[in-house]
């Protein structure tokens, strides 16, 4: 049986399968119709254009955007320019005022000073309070003055030089170190049109001080606040390793210390020679504040363990000088001349024919050509025997040595040396001239030996420095306390330990 079904005609019974009918073609105005409608269906006129470029569609699709776009320029509608007026921009001071005022008054006010206009509800104040006091913190600047730094505070002249006065009863103004904070509290004053008194005012005058003062009626009290210090010295202590700079920065010394630790041990062994078994040791002037401030100061001691052979060295004041001296109390040897002057070696010591007399004659030193003016050093440690005219040597300084050892510098244009007082060995005692028996601008310098000259060319000798008596005792005892300071500063010394006498 078949029945007439939706999709066409089908099978009947509950068994039959649906089957579709193909669709019978059309003729005629209606087919055209269709065919066209089904060929333009298959044309894709949005084409994408990032995807098979250079291909037949994609420059269909790039004619179509071009088209379209043509298009829509073409038809724009016409849209005539307008001449409005441009209002002026706003002077800076306007344009704060205005700012101002703006929605967000709180955020310009801040950089502006300004605030937004008060309304009705705001009444002004007849009579603005004042704060009763004013804690400030003023610091002392290089070359700075005490009285001024307070004046800048806002403390009256007057008042600014009585405490500054009154500070320099107990502490020398010049000794406060730059960098030092100063508390201050200003009271109420009487009116606008005068300083605020100085209430109080506290700083810490030096390391082992601070200073408070406190205003009583019309009067200052100065409170003076000693400060406890511990002076014991510090002790660094360790193996070279690979490098005896950094080890010892490592273990705490400064770079100061390491450095004149370097220089002292240099004086009785090459630097070179050390092994990384080897141990150092130094002693370091230390304080330390009951406030906790720390203060480190120069090296007094420098010790090295080299391969069992010990080098102990203490810094120690001889005759006016500072220099390093070992456990024994022997000083630093110090060995050639140093050179007179800088210039020409023109004569030298022996037999030579004389410029102005014309004959020949013993020369008794070394001559050197200098500029006129140039400056002349001793060349070596020594007290000024004679300084002034001597003959045919002019200007003529006369340094004995000890030992029965004595310099000579003549025609100088002016002596600056003065007869009796001690000169280093490289101290300015003169400038070259051509004073005496001279044809031009030159050093005469002679060496002399148990009255004999000597020849300066090949004469050499070295002095040392030797502690004896008394001074070697404290030498000694100073040694001993300063060994007894453990490594870190553990062991509580007297402060003289710290200081060795002079």
């Amino acid at each position: 049986m078949y029945q007439r079904e939706e999709f066409g005609l089908g099978g009947g019974g509950p068994a039959a399968a649906l089957t579709l009918a193909p669709p019978l073609p059309t003729f005629g105005r209606a087919g055209l119709q269709e065919a066209l409608d089904e060929k333009l269906a298959r044309i894709d006129l949005v084409v994408d254009l990032g995807a098979r470029i250079g291909s037949g569609e994609w420059w269909r699709g790039l004619a179509t955007c071009t088209a379209l776009c043509t298009g829509a320029l073409m038809l724009r509608p016409a849209m005539p320019v307008l001449d409005t007026p441009v209002p002026a921009p706003l002077a800076p001071a306007h344009y704060d005022e205005a700012r101002a005022q703006a929605i967000s008054p709180l955020s310009f006010g801040g950089d502006t000073g300004r605030r937004m206009a008060a309304t009705e509800q705001v009444q002004p104040l007849a009579d603005t309070p004042e704060r009763p006091t004013i804690d400030l913190t003023a610091t002392l600047g290089i070359g700075d003055g005490f009285a001024r730094v307070l004046e800048r505070a806002g403390v009256g002249a007057q008042q600014a030089r009585e405490v500054a006065d009154l500070v320099a009863s107990r502490q020398p103004l010049g000794e406060i170190a730059p960098g030092t904070r100063i508390d201050l509290t200003l009271g109420r004053r009487a009116d606008r049109t005068t300083a605020r008194p100085l209430d109080r005012l506290h700083f810490r005058a030096r390391f082992d001080l601070a200073l408070g003062l406190e205003r009583q009626g019309d009067r200052f009290l100065l409170r003076p606040e000693p400060i406890a210090v511990d002076e014991t010295p510090l002790r660094v202590t360790g193996r070279v390793g690979t490098s005896l700079y950094r080890t010892a920065r490592a273990a705490g010394a400064p770079a100061r210390a390491v450095e004149a630790y370097l220089k002292a041990i240099a004086s009785r062994m090459s630097i070179g020679a050390m092994g990384s078994d080897d141990r150092f040791d130094l002693i370091l002037e230390h304080r330390r504040a009951a406030t906790g401030e720390t203060e480190t100061g120069k090296l007094l001691y420098a010790g090295l363990d080299h391969r069992g052979k010990d080098v102990r060295l203490l810094r120690w004041t001889l005759g006016g000088r500072e220099q390093w001296f070992e456990a024994s109390g022997q000083g630093e040897r110090r060995g050639m001349m140093t050179r007179p002057v800088q210039g020409r070696t023109t004569s030298s010591f022996g037999l030579r024919r004389h410029p102005i007399l014309g004959f020949t004659r013993f020369h008794r030193g070394m001559d050197f050509a200098a500029a006129y003016g140039t400056p002349i050093v001793a060349s070596v440690d020594g007290t000024v025997r004679f300084a002034g005219w001597h003959g045919g040597h002019g200007n003529y300084v006369r340094v004995a040595h000890g030992g029965g050892i004595e310099t000579g510098y003549a025609h100088m244009s002016r002596i600056v040396a003065r007869p009796g007082s001690h000169v280093a060995q490289g101290q300015l005692i003169g400038y070259v001239g051509s004073t005496g028996l001279s044809t031009g601008p030159h050093l005469h310098y002679e060496v002399y030996r148990g009255g004999a000259p000597v020849n300066p060319a090949t004469f050499a000798f070295s002095s040392v420095q030797q502690i004896a008596g008394g001074e070697l005792q404290r030498f000694k005892a100073t040694l001993a306390r300063l060994m007894a300071v453990r490594a870190g500063g553990a062991v509580q010394l007297a402060a003289k330990a710290a200081k060795p006498a002079g």
